[in-house]
């Protein structure tokens, strides 16, 4: 692989890391349903004809993404796997013909078990003797966050189930709001100054990942079963049987589940659920489809993130026809301008759209829209729609040519275009915009997380000349806040205590949260992990941040960019005598018996994970890679260990089974 094309891969992991935080974490997708699937494609694409550059923090190789710390964790007793999709009856007759592949010579028709598929919140309810213990939502797909006494506010989730249950079971599903509820739910939030909920997942999300249960009590949520995990005492034969047990124990299931027999079915199937999906008070984007025999499904088995044995046949984006009434162009933290169309209100997906963005003049230019323009709108799950192409419907009669500003909307500085020349930036850092918007990075979850400090706040303090930089929050004072509108004493001393709090967050947050241009909270991680400390960090040259992993030349030359920038001294010297502790960061692979040496783990284990073994070498001073180089040390090798293994013999790099690592492990930790 090319050194271009290693940096683009690199660059793909970074933004689907950064969806899966927005969509899992923060409840807040930037990235739409169907870009998110083609920069997932692209991913597994170019890993499956490049195998040596899988690793093992790929996003390919995880379900969703970490815990939020503001929930204890609970770790599931089977994992919560992903769904591979497809978007077309090929896709299906490649399934299919996988499946047929890998149980041999099964030449009858198979059977399937079908059913909508939900755009909620998955959740798991564990039962112990028959009592609701725990709900927990995904997670990373092997640990979710503890949301049990948010779930039992829900009414379709059964608290006791009846006799003949298993004593301890584990029921999966999706959390749903309808979308007439949604309009219900967003018109109190209105009401009260909040802002609505993008859609019903997002409303869905929110109100089971809440502190307080009796939000998510006042919220007409629904629980719609569609299988197990463990069972103890119930061996079910298929899952359809699994439905109908469920439906038995007092599970509310969708009912339009069915059984299929061949691809025909299944996609007469697909086209009813899609005729239906507009009148549907449920958001749907597809169906999922499961082989339906669990025997077979066994047989089967799964990958690191999906089963072998089901996928998600998407819909197709929802798009609708509006018309570009202006063309406004947003000043984001890092300066670069964005068009954004702004429409005349069209209902799309449930979800009144008044805005899309534009990307940039160059896709303005090859779409050929105007302000004026008639246009099709996209929404698949979007927070911000896009604006796909244009449209045959009525147009206004003066249409008019969009051009990009030649200076700053805001600040009136001459713009400047990027090297590739699709990117338009205001250069001044001072400009009001890119403050704005620092400010609301600088203060949000992942960065110094100051609770109690939104964008209207920020805008407020802005205003009133209390703040120019995100240092000044430090030296606020209730006095300053008691005059401004809204701003009780009590509001007013809970956020003081809020900022003084964030004067201490790990090295991580503080470095992600300075905005360095491509570094996301990964990247800082790393970053801080490395380097040790901020000084270290402001010192580093290109090229010894060009060698850290996962950093990569353009990223690196970002970073030495932005600390050679004057003002960024100056910020963070502010900020130390603010009294904001920069804390030193313990490297990863610090001292310890296996310090400086570099492990890559291949295959399956048997009696442990990759993700366990990770851990044990990092605590003992080692360093694990995704790829084996002439710098490898040890590969740890189990069952079907695929390519590393072979570039490992090659290169003479040691090989290790899981035994002889046990023994060097435990003879690592007694010297």
């Amino acid at each position: 692989m090319r050194k271009g094309e290693r940096e683009h891969l690199e660059e793909l992991r970074s933004r689907i890391r950064r969806a899966d935080y927005e969509y899992y974490v923060l409840d807040s997708p930037a990235l739409s349903d169907a870009k998110y699937d083609r920069l997932f494609s692209e991913l597994l694409e170019i890993e499956q004809n490049h195998p040596h550059t899988l690793t093992p923090d790929s996003p390919s190789q995880r379900v969703g993404h970490a815990i939020d710390e503001t929930f204890q964790p609970v770790p599931h007793a089977v994992p919560l796997l992903s769904l591979a999709k497809g978007t077309n009856r090929d896709e299906f007759d490649e399934f299919e013909n996988r499946v047929r592949r890998l149980l041999g010579d099964h030449s009858e028709t198979l059977v399937y078990s079908c059913e909508p598929k939900f755009d909620g919140l998955a959740v798991e309810l564990t039962y112990f003797n028959r009592v609701l213990s725990v709900a927990s939502t995904r997670g990373d797909g092997t640990t979710g966050e503890n949301v049990t006494a948010n779930a039992r506010t829900i009414r379709s989730v059964p608290l006791q189930l009846p006799p003949g249950a298993p004593e301890i079971l584990d029921v999966r599903g999706e959390v749903v709001l309808a979308k007439s509820a949604l309009d219900k739910v967003n018109k109190n939030r209105v009401e009260e100054d909040l802002p609505p909920f993008a859609n019903p997942r997002n409303a869905a999300a929110g109100s089971v990942r809440q502190l307080d249960p009796g939000v998510t009590s006042s919220r007409p949520l629904k629980f719609l079963s569609y299988g197990i995990g463990r069972s103890e005492g119930y061996a079910p034969a298929s899952q359809t049987d699994i439905l109908d047990r469920l439906k038995e124990w007092g599970f509310l299931v969708h009912p339009e589940t069915r059984r299929c027999e061949g691809a025909d079915q299944v996609e007469s199937y697909y086209d009813s659920i899609l005729a239906g999906r507009e009148a549907a008070d449920l958001e749907m984007d597809g169906i999922v489809i499961k082989i339906n025999s669990l025997g077979l499904q066994e047989e089967l088995g799964v990958l690191s993130r999906s089963p072998r044995w089901a996928m998600a046949w998407k819909f197709p984006p929802q798009e609708m026809e509006s018309v570009i009434e202006d063309i406004q162009v947003q000043v984001g933290r890092t300066g670069v301008l964005t068009p954004v169309a702004w429409l005349k209100a069209v209902r799309v997906g449930g979800v009144e759209i008044r805005r899309a963005t534009l990307h940039n003049s160059q896709e303005i230019e090859r779409k050929g829209i105007k302000i004026g323009s008639a246009v099709v709108i996209r929404r698949a799950g979007d927070v911000i729609p896009e604006v796909v192409r244009l449209s045959s419907g009525p147009a206004l009669k003066n249409t008019r040519a969009f051009n990009m500003p030649s200076k700053c909307p805001v600040c009136n500085t001459a713009v400047v275009q990027s090297e590739d020349a699709v990117a338009t930036r205001c250069p001044n850092l001072a400009c009001p915009a890119q403050v704005r918007e620092r400010m609301y990075h600088f203060a949000s979850r992942g960065a110094f997380d100051i609770d109690g400090l939104g964008g209207k706040l920020v805008d407020l303090f802005l205003e009133n000349d209390l703040i120019s930089d995100p240092a000044d929050l430090f030296g606020l004072t209730v006095e300053q806040l008691l005059p401004l509108p809204l701003m009780g004493d009590k509001r007013a001393r809970n956020l003081i205590a809020a900022i003084d709090a964030a004067r201490a967050r790990p090295l991580s947050q503080i470095v992600y949260a300075l905005g360095i241009p491509n570094v996301g909270e990964h990247t800082a991680a790393v970053l801080s992990d490395e380097m040790g400390s901020i000084d270290h960090l402001m010192e580093a040259t290109v090229e010894q941040l060009a060698e850290i992993h996962e950093v990569g030349p353009i990223v690196a030359e970002a970073i030495h960019t932005f600390f050679a920038t004057p003002s960024t001294g100056k910020l963070i010297e502010k900020l130390k005598a603010s009294r904001v502790v920069f804390p030193a960061a313990a490297k990863r692979s610090g001292q310890g018996p296996l310090s400086g040496k570099t492990f890559v783990l291949t295959g399956t284990l048997k009696r442990s994970t990759r993700k366990i073994v990770k851990s044990a070498i990092e605590e003992l001073g080692g360093r694990v890679t995704g790829s084996v180089s002439k710098n490898t040390d040890y590969i740890v090798a189990g069952d079907n260990p695929g390519s590393k293994l072979l570039k490992a013999k090659e290169l003479g790099v040691a090989v290790l089974n899981e035994a002889e690592w046990e023994e060097l492990h435990d003879h690592a930790r007694k010297s």
